[in-house]
């Protein structure tokens, strides 16, 4: 009986979720992403394409890694949520604010790539 307990492998280890040293800025990103996505629903057709940018995201940046991908998906309910307490209607605020968002978005992406991409 001890042979064969013997040969069975091991569980696999658990994995280390590990920081990035982007994660902060990766944070704010998924939370422009949940304004974003509020935002041009509001003002405009149903539009899941930042939605499913964050999922994209998520699938791409937190693997295996539970923790971050809750972070992520909190900064990105963040987002969505803030948005949606503000602005009830599209308003020429809100149409400005999107325009905001999505440029300081554009600048976040291209940050994070340049210094931390392949």
């Amino acid at each position: 009986m001890a042979a064969a307990e013997a040969e069975q492998p091991a569980p696999p280890a658990p994995v280390e979720e590990k920081p990035a040293p982007y994660d902060l800025k990766l944070q704010r990103f998924a939370e422009i992403l949940g304004s974003v996505h509020y935002l041009r629903n509001l003002c405009a057709k149903h539009d899941a394409s930042w939605r499913q940018a964050m999922g994209s995201l998520l699938e791409e940046e937190t693997k295996g890694e539970p923790k971050r991908a809750a972070q992520l998906t909190a900064a990105f309910n963040r987002g969505y949520r803030s948005f949606a307490a503000t602005y009830a209607r599209c308003t020429q605020q809100a149409v400005n604010a999107e325009n905001r968002y999505r440029a300081e978005g554009a600048t976040l992406a291209a940050e994070i790539t340049a210094r931390f991409g392949n």
